[in-house]
C-alpha cells in the first residue's frame, strides 16, 4: 500500500531544495518566485521519478466542494465561524476570495505543472540505454499525465464551461509549457487549453505502462484513459467519452462488493483500494471540506434521502448525528486521510459508459453497466433492475446514480451542474442563512471562479 510520507522522506537533495523554495512561494504566488541557482539538477531516471512522487503532484482544488449543493450549513452562526473565503464561496459572492490576492487552489496545480515541465524538459537531455526505454517512457508518461491533470483542474474551475461554439473565443488559463518561471505567457483560449490537455494525455497514453501497481499515486495507462473519459464527458463529447471509458475498462474494470466493506468504520476504504486507479486528494484544508471536521454542516438531506436502507452506500458514505440529525461524510476513497478523494476510479468510468450509452439510446447497454455497478452497492439479494422503457428514463437513472455514487468526490457534482446546464438541465442553487436567501442563477458567471488578482504577474493582462 502506498505511503505518501515515505515519498517525502525519500526525496533527494535536489527535490528538497525545490520543495523549500516553492512551498514557501505558495504563500504569495507560486509562479512569482525566481529559480535559485543552487538547485541540484536531477541526473537519473530515479531522480525524475522522485520529482513526480512529490505529494503536490495531482492535488486538486477544493473550491468546487465549497460551492456545490452536496451540503448545507443549517445555522448562520456556524457559517459566520468559517473563514472569509469559505463564507463567500458558500454563498457564491462576487468577491469569492474576500480580498485575498493569492489562492492556493490556483497555485497548487501550477506547482504540479512546474514539476511536470521540469521532468519533461530535463528528460530530453537524459542519456538512456535500450534497457531503460520502458522505464524512461513510463516516467515521461507520468509527467505528461500530471501536466494534463493539473491543467484540466485549472480550466474546469477558472474558465467557463466548455462549449464548442464559444470556447475558441473565450479566455481560459495561461498554459505553462516550460519550467522557466521568468517566462511570461498570455491567457490561452479555452479551446487551446483543452487542445493542450488532450495532446498531453494522448502522449501519456502512448508512454505509460498498463499495470496498476501499489504506488497508486503514479499514473498508468488505465488512469490516463479514465481522465480522458472524464474530460470528454465535461466537454459533452459523449462519443469520445465512451471510447475512452471502453479503453479504460478493457484494461482495468475491478469493482468492490460493498457487502465486504465495514458499515461502521470511520474510514471504510483503504488508500489503495482496488477501484482506485490513480490516488489524489484536494490540496487545501478548508474546514468545510475535510471529512468530519465541521460539526455543524450536513450533507444535503434531499441527496441523503435518495439512498434506501438496502443501499449500502447510505451507511458506508455517511454517519448520522443522533443528537441533532446532521449527516456527516465519512472518509471515503482517501482512506485515513481527512482530504476528499479526487482521483480516478472504476465506478466513475462505469457511470460514464452508462451515460454515454443512454445518450445514444442504447438502453440495454446502459442497464448492463448500471447493473454491474449497483449490484455491488446493495445488500446481497436485494437489488433488482427493470428494463428502461425510454431514453429519458435511462438518463435520469444514470444521473441520479452518478450523484449518489460520486458524492464528495473530485468536485464532480459542481462540474456536472456546469455541464448539465449546457444540456438544458436548468439547475439553479439556493442557500438559506437566517432570514436571507442566496441564489446562483442558471448561466451565472459565478459558476466560474475568478483567477486571483495577483496572478497577472505571470501572464499578459489580455482579459
Amino acid at each position: 500500500m502506498m505511503n505518501i510520507n515515505k515519498y517525502i522522506t525519500s526525496i533527494g537533495a535536489f527535490l528538497l531544495l525545490f520543495m523549500s523554495l516553492y512551498i514557501t512561494a505558495c504563500k504569495d504566488s507560486f509562479l512569482d518566485v525566481k529559480p535559485s541557482t543552487d538547485i541540484v539538477s536531477p541526473k537519473t531516471l530515479d531522480d525524475f521519478q522522485q520529482m513526480l512522487d512529490y505529494p503536490r503532484i495531482n492535488q486538486t482544488s477544493a473550491l468546487p466542494f465549497l460551492a456545490s449543493d452536496e451540503y448545507s450549513i443549517p445555522e448562520e452562526k456556524d457559517w459566520l465561524a468559517q473563514s472569509n473565503l469559505e463564507r463567500n464561496v458558500y454563498i457564491w459572492s462576487d468577491d469569492r476570495y474576500g480580498g485575498q490576492t493569492s489562492i492556493e487552489d490556483f497555485n497548487y496545480p501550477y506547482e504540479g505543472i512546474f514539476y511536470a515541465n521540469s521532468v519533461i524538459s530535463g528528460m530530453e537531455n537524459l542519456k538512456e540505454t535500450g534497457s531503460d526505454r520502458k522505464k524512461y517512457n513510463h516516467i515521461l508518461g507520468q509527467a505528461y499525465f500530471a501536466r494534463a491533470f493539473a491543467c484540466f483542474d485549472l480550466v474546469k474551475n477558472f474558465a467557463a464551461p466548455y462549449d464548442a461554439v464559444s470556447t475558441g473565443k473565450e479566455l481560459g488559463i495561461p498554459l505553462k509549457r516550460s519550467p522557466n518561471i521568468d517566462q511570461v505567457v498570455e491567457r490561452s483560449t479555452i479551446q487551446e487549453n483543452y487542445d493542450q490537455i488532450l495532446s498531453d494525455l494522448n502522449r501519456a497514453t502512448s508512454l505509460l505502462d498498463a499495470l496498476i501497481t501499489a504506488n497508486r499515486n503514479r499514473a498508468n495507462k488505465p488512469s490516463a484513459y479514465a481522465l480522458a473519459a472524464r474530460i470528454y464527458l465535461s466537454m459533452r463529447d459523449y462519443e469520445s467519452a465512451e471510447k475512452y471509458a471502453d479503453s479504460c475498462l478493457v484494461l482495468y474494470d475491478k469493482l468492490i462488493d460493498y457487502n465486504t466493506v465495514s458499515l461502521t468504520a470511520a474510514a471504510p476504504f483503504t488508500l489503495g483500494n482496488e477501484e482506485s486507479m490513480l490516488y489524489s486528494t484536494v490540496g487545501r484544508n478548508y474546514s468545510l471540506v475535510l471529512y468530519a471536521s465541521t460539526q455543524n454542516m450536513s450533507i444535503d438531506t434531499d441527496l441523503y434521502n435518495l439512498y434506501t436502507d438496502n443501499d449500502l452506500r447510505k451507511f458506508i458514505f455517511f454517519s448520522k448525528n443522533a443528537a441533532n440529525g446532521l449527516i456527516k461524510t465519512k472518509r471515503g476513497y482517501s482512506g485515513s486521510s481527512r482530504f476528499p478523494y479526487s482521483g480516478l476510479a472504476t465506478d466513475e468510468i462505469y457511470l460514464i459508459k452508462a451515460e454515454c450509452a443512454a445518450r445514444k439510446n442504447e438502453l440495454y447497454t446502459c442497464k448492463d453497466y448500471l447493473f454491474k455497478l449497483l449490484s455491488k452497492r446493495y445488500k446481497t439479494g436485494t437489488f433488482t433492475m427493470d428494463n428502461f422503457s425510454t431514453q429519458d428514463e435511462a438518463l435520469k437513472k444514470v444521473l441520479t446514480e452518478r450523484r449518489k455514487e460520486l458524492v464528495w468526490r473530485a468536485g464532480l457534482r459542481w462540474d456536472d451542474i456546469r455541464r448539465l446546464n449546457k444540456e438544458d438541465a436548468n439547475i439553479s442553487l439556493t442557500r438559506r442563512l437566517g432570514n436571507r436567501t442566496y441564489l446562483l442563477e442558471i448561466g451565472s458567471p459565478r459558476f466560474t471562479f475568478p483567477i486571483p488578482t495577483n496572478e497577472s504577474i505571470f501572464y499578459t493582462n489580455n482579459k
